[in-house]
């Protein structure tokens, strides 16, 4: 994890950094005077700002999903069904090397599936009920197959870091 976010930091850097370069190039081929220290200071404010709201929601995403979304977290599996998702879920997980992920199920008639959280060893990963019903086994399994794979390639990490960027851009744009 400490790495992760180490390489997170440092790709932000970069990001900033680079962008600092081309705003100096836009500004001097356009003509357009800025200080330096105003630019500076803008960049530096945008890289707290889209930082920090990337990160956030790193580490909020399964409490908001499964409050917005009234996800189900199955504890102890009270249905056939419920047994054979989770039991599904936690075989593709030591086929992956990750821990067991959080599973759920949330009220929604269309066909869907994500996962989500901090990391790969303390993720969640839900179904809707559309899913279950419209679906059969095979299918499922392979929807979940995909949604492990999100797990164990940090996707979720990658996602935040990739939102930074955004936010990043977007604040630089506003404070500009």
């Amino acid at each position: 994890m400490v790495k992760n976010v180490f390489f997170y930091m440092l790709t932000m850097t970069a990001i900033i950094i680079t962008v600092g370069i081309v705003a100096n190039i836009i500004f001097a081929v356009l003509g357009i005077e800025i200080d330096k220290q105003s630019l500076t200071m803008i960049l530096g404010i945008s890289f707290v700002m889209g930082g920090a709201s990337s990160v956030i929601g790193l580490f909020t995403s399964k409490m908001m999903v499964k409050k917005s979304m009234g996800v189900q977290v199955i504890e102890v599996p009270r249905t056939q069904a419920e047994k054979w998702l989770t039991e599904t879920v936690y075989l593709l997980a030591k086929k992956k090397g990750v821990q067991n992920p959080e599973v759920g199920i949330y009220n929604a008639s269309e066909m869907n599936a994500f996962a989500t959280g901090w990391n790969k060893n303390a993720a969640l990963v839900a179904v809707s009920s559309g899913l279950l019903q419209q679906m059969d086994q095979d299918e499922i399994e392979a929807v979940l197959g995909h949604e492990m794979s999100h797990v164990s390639n940090g996707d979720m990490v990658t996602m935040s870091l990739v939102q930074g960027l955004v936010n990043t851009l977007v604040y630089f744009l506003v404070l500009l």
